[in-house]
């Protein structure tokens, strides 16, 4: 397959640019370059299909930053984003730093694009902003990397970002034990964002990017309401609880997003187990 994008990134060594990658398809979602033909062809497939696809990307973006916004005025100043992305507006760094001019962040995704972008973005601030290549089904490999240890102060809350990430995890990879793996790891007080597609508005739209995730180099599960809440199970949801993303704490200054057309679910729990609070040995129930 050949690229035929002159702005396209030039990919890694080692790295198949025939395969799709799910930041990939969200960068193209998002009107970003940073993608190779085959993310595109996969993802003007799936808009064939679902052509509200840029808006779940927009409205899921946008209630990350809300959600930053909402951590830091909680007094969070130091973050760890799992399934960053490639770099897009309003960077999580971005937004806590207009809260607190020296926040850490420490980026986290599987996709070497990703790193390779993110290092050189952030290159000027690398003192208090990190970028890990690293699976997020290994929270103990994330939690003990010098990218982590050497910037997220661990005796204090953390603001986890787990935002369109929990959708690419069928159960077979046990997506609620993991959950309990990631809060056995965080301090007390630490804030946790999750957004999570839904299957209860548009059963037979939401299988379908079910299926355009298994296309890639992920898997996915979209799940419904009821089970999206699960991940909450072991925190304390914060108003106004597991709502359309659209709904979150909106804003009068950005564009809302209706549930018809953003079928994406987001909320923000507290964690007040501390670290070792439990044996993360749960499974997806």
């Amino acid at each position: 397959m050949v690229d035929d994008t002159p702005d396209a990134p030039p990919p890694p060594p080692g790295i198949d640019t025939t395969v799709p990658s799910v930041a990939r398809l969200y960068d193209y979602a998002l009107g970003g370059k940073n993608n190779y033909a085959a993310d595109r062809e996969a993802a003007e497939r799936m808009l064939a299909v679902l052509p509200e696809a840029h808006l779940i990307a927009h409205a899921n973006r946008a209630f990350l930053g809300r959600a930053v916004d909402a951590m830091c005025e909680a007094g969070i100043d130091q973050f760890l984003d799992i399934g960053a992305g490639l770099p897009a507006q309003n960077p999580v760094h971005e937004v806590a730093r207009r809260h607190h001019p020296d926040a850490r962040v420490v980026y986290v995704d599987n996709d070497p694009v990703v790193r390779v972008h993110a290092e050189a973005l952030l290159a000027d601030r690398s003192d208090v902003t990190g970028v890990l290549q690293a699976d997020m089904r290994d929270p103990e490999t994330v939690f003990a990397h010098p990218e982590v240890t050497a910037r997220l102060d661990l005796s204090r809350p953390v603001g986890l970002l787990l935002v369109a990430m929990l959708h690419v995890l069928d159960d077979a990879q046990q997506p609620f034990a993991l959950m309990r793996r990631y809060l056995d790891h965080l301090p007390a007080g630490s804030l946790v964002a999750i957004s999570h597609a839904e299957n209860d508005t548009h059963p037979e739209r939401a299988r379908f990017l079910e299926e355009s995730y298994r296309a890639t180099s992920a898997s996915g599960q979209i799940r419904s309401r009821a089970e999206i809440g699960r991940f909450f199970d072991d925190m304390t949801l914060l108003e106004p609880g597991l709502v359309h993303v659209g709904d979150w704490r909106p804003r009068a200054d950005e564009p809302y997003y209706a549930p018809e057309q953003a079928w994406i679910l987001g909320g923000l729990g507290r964690w007040e187990g501390g670290r070792g609070a439990g044996d993360g040995s749960g499974d997806a129930r």
